[in-house]
Parts: C-alpha cells; structure tokens; sequence
C-alpha cells in the first residue's frame, strides 16, 4: 500500500475533471479525494497498491474527454487510512 499527493495543471476545471478522476480513482480501487485548488489546478491524495496508483497516474496524464493536461506532479506522502474516494469541496 502506497500513498500520493498529485497536482495536475492545465485545463482541469470546468470540464467534469474532478468526477472523471474519482470514477478512475476508484476503478482502479483508490482511496482518497480530489479538489480544485484556487490556482486553477486539481489537488488528489490518493491510497492503494503501488501498480493501481501508477496506472492512476498515467490515466491522469492523459486527461478527461474534456480536459487538457499540461502537467502531473506527485510525490509519496505517508497513507491516512480513507475508505473511499470522494470529491472534495
């Protein structure tokens, strides 16, 4: 089990992106949340086996239908222990 932070950086607000990266997020049975930050990018915590976390990553790198991502940045953070993956406000 694993934990990361990501930021993701482009246009990822206004298009559905933080419902498209929980529906990823818990397909690939991910626990955590997701949120706009007040820069305009999207902030995710993310928990689970290592090979589902960077399968996570890659879908995020690749975007939402109608998003365009200019950039994902993670690093591994300590896990929290979530029970679900829920869209943070």
């Amino acid at each position: 089990m694993g934990a990361i932070e990501i930021r993701v950086t482009g246009r990822v607000q206004g298009v559905g992106f933080r419902a498209w990266a929980a529906s990823r997020a818990r397909a690939f049975r991910l626990t955590g949340w997701v949120r706009n930050a007040e820069d305009g990018s999207v902030e995710i915590h993310a928990e689970g086996p290592d090979d589902s976390l960077e399968r996570f990553l890659g879908a995020l790198r690749e975007g939402s239908p109608y998003s365009s991502v200019d950039g994902v940045v993670s690093r591994r953070v300590d896990a929290r222990g979530y029970r679900g993956f829920d869209i943070a406000y």
